[in-house]
């Protein structure tokens, strides 16, 4: 979980994003993120999502769920894609991984 807080930060200074801004369009305190990023908080799917999403990258690009942050989210991400396809729910193109 400490490389994906580690790759959010290197991201986030790559595109000059401050943390306060980052924490401003998550809607949480600074302190709140800059724990995010210094992995005090588990990183969840929704975290993760609302991340990748101001970064404008795909959430892999940050960390990959499976085995970086411990939790099988990734098969139920594809789950959820899969089920979504086949019930005719569109899925947005910056969410297909």
């Amino acid at each position: 979980m400490k490389i994906c807080g580690q790759n959010i930060r290197k991201i986030r200074r790559n595109k000059d994003f401050t943390q306060e801004y980052m924490a401003f369009e998550m809607g949480i305190s600074q302190k709140a993120y800059s724990d995010i990023e210094n992995s005090k908080v588990k990183i969840n799917l929704d975290i993760l999502t609302k991340i990748s999403a101001i970064l404008e990258i795909k959430p892999s690009d940050i960390c990959s769920i499976s085995h970086k942050c411990g939790n099988d989210f990734e098969d139920k991400y594809h789950d959820l894609v899969e089920y979504m396809k086949q019930k005719g729910i569109e899925v947005p193109d910056k969410f297909l991984l």
